[in-house]
């Protein structure tokens, strides 16, 4: 489909102020389609709508304001050309696309979906993706009529459990999330549920969420997997799960993510949902978070609390990774020449300004002249290592050997960097200040990050910076409004 352009402006608040009820009816419309391409073409095919259950999100903020993703679907009333709601977010197909596989023409199918409110009348669903330069321009659309008998409106299935967590009040008025079992066997139910309780306690010990606790419901749907785990392709090692999580996401050892998105919807359909927290049982180390899609996070790694509070910045708040030293899968993720959607890291194109001037430390040059050159050598030698062991301790599991003594090493390594990465960030000039330190989102130059530390950046339970924390609350308060 030609793109047509859109204007930036046009993601602001357009649609009349028209009651829930005028429009839509408590109920959720789930849209799955196709996203298909490389880095240079893209394509969407409508695959399936769904009438599920009651709608989680806002009943009044119905058109996104934040306008974080690098995808919008924006939905119209057909009849008036109305703009009756929006939202942005980021997809799996969009990270595939700046990979080597995908510069070099292989094309991939991705399954998506969105969930609005069970509009009234005909509408008029739309996608609009981001070019290089950041605008948005329309990909897709279709005419989608609730009434009509190709509607798919049969119930969830009746094999998943739902827990509730934490209840704070209405579904409308809150921020519902949902933690989805994944590699725990029917025996293992209990360790699900003490699991999450341990994050969700984490997660309220943590600002800006214990602060905003009362805006929160937190249940989870725990279907069993038949097998414990979780697939470890360079190990050799594949379990059967209800979701089929990986290691090796687009070829990166700790990343973990799952392609069946058909299998998270239709799980996540036991209960309300604003964001979805898959969370694996295994002790290895890794994670992932993509913007209003999902993050997951491994239960029992020494560092799976920091994962957990890290990857949830991603997917529920959009932000950035603040470091650039690990190894990842992506080519000029973000363009030179262009500030990034994100709300922690910034290109510095008017400089001495930065868009976080309002929390800036008083006296802080711009850029921030922090202890980079040291840092980077102490950490490039412990990120060599760490990528030997990796690739031996892969090789090893893959013939069948035995790689207890090298994952011992790895997690003593990986423990011992983060205290001297701790102690060194701590010692810094700039330690607790908001400047605009160089080296951010996977780029040593030209990318700046906020402060020198922060859960973004470095391993460890430790503060948000203040950027973050304040990213953060404003995500919570959009729902909980």
């Amino acid at each position: 489909m030609v793109a047509i352009a859109v204007s930036a402006a046009s993601s602001g608040v357009c649609a009349e102020q028209s009651s829930f009820e005028q429009l839509f009816r408590n109920r959720t419309m789930r849209i799955d389609y196709y996203h298909v391409g490389d880095s240079a073409t893209e394509l969407y095919t409508l695959d399936q709508v769904y009438e599920q259950g009651a709608w989680a999100g806002s009943t009044t903020a119905l058109i996104d304001e934040l306008n974080l993703g690098r995808c919008m679907v924006r939905v119209f009333d057909l009849a008036t050309n109305r703009l009756i709601f929006s939202k942005s977010f980021d997809t799996y197909f969009g990270e595939y696309r700046t990979t080597d596989a995908a510069e070099q023409a292989v094309k991939r199918a991705y399954h998506e979906s969105v969930l609005m409110p069970m509009p009234i009348r005909k509408i008029q669903f739309t996608i609009e993706s981001r070019d290089k330069a950041g605008i948005l321009h329309r990909v897709f659309d279709a005419v989608i009529d609730p009434d009509g008998i190709d509607i798919n409106r049969e119930g969830p299935r009746g094999d998943t459990g739902v827990i509730t967590f934490h209840q704070s009040g209405d579904p409308h008025r809150k921020v519902d999330v949902l933690f989805l079992a994944e590699g725990y066997t029917s025996t293992e139910r209990a360790k699900f549920e003490s699991d999450v309780k341990r994050f969700v306690t984490l997660m309220f010990s943590q600002e800006p969420y214990a602060s905003r606790r009362d805006m929160f419901n937190v249940r989870g749907a725990f279907k069993a997997s038949t097998e414990s785990g979780c697939d470890e392709p360079s190990h050799g090692s594949y379990r059967r799960t209800s979701l089929g999580a990986s290691f090796d996401s687009l070829g990166v050892y700790r990343y973990l993510l799952v392609e069946d998105n058909r299998a998270i919807r239709d799980i996540a359909a036991h209960a309300p949902y604003d964001a979805l927290y898959i969370l694996v049982n295994t002790k290895r180390y890794g994670g992932g978070g993509i913007y209003n899609l999902y993050c997951t996070t491994t239960a029992d790694n020494a560092f799976s609390d920091y994962v957990f509070l890290h990857e949830f910045g991603h997917s529920f708040a959009g932000l950035a990774d603040e470091y650039y030293s690990s190894t990842t899968a992506y080519n000029d993720f973000y363009p030179t020449g262009s500030e990034p959607l994100e709300p922690n890291i910034t290109a510095l194109l008017d400089a001495p300004r930065v868009k976080w001037q309002q929390v800036v430390t008083q006296g802080t040059a711009i850029p921030t002249p922090w202890e980079k050159a040291d840092y980077d050598k102490m950490d490039s030698e412990y990120q060599a290592r760490r990528e030997e062991l990796n690739q031996k301790i892969a090789k090893t599991k893959r013939e069948g050997g035995e790689a207890g003594e090298l994952q011992a090493e790895s997690d003593r390594m990986a423990e011992e960097h983060a205290r001297k990465v701790d102690q060194f960030l701590a010692a810094s000039a700039f330690a607790g200040k908001v400047g605009a330190c160089e080296g951010a989102g996977y780029t040593s130059k030209g990318l700046y990050r906020p402060s020198v530390d922060c859960i973004m950046f470095s391993k460890g339970v430790k503060p948000f910076c203040k950027v973050c924390e304040a990213a953060i609350a404003r995500v919570i308060d959009s729902y909980a409004r």
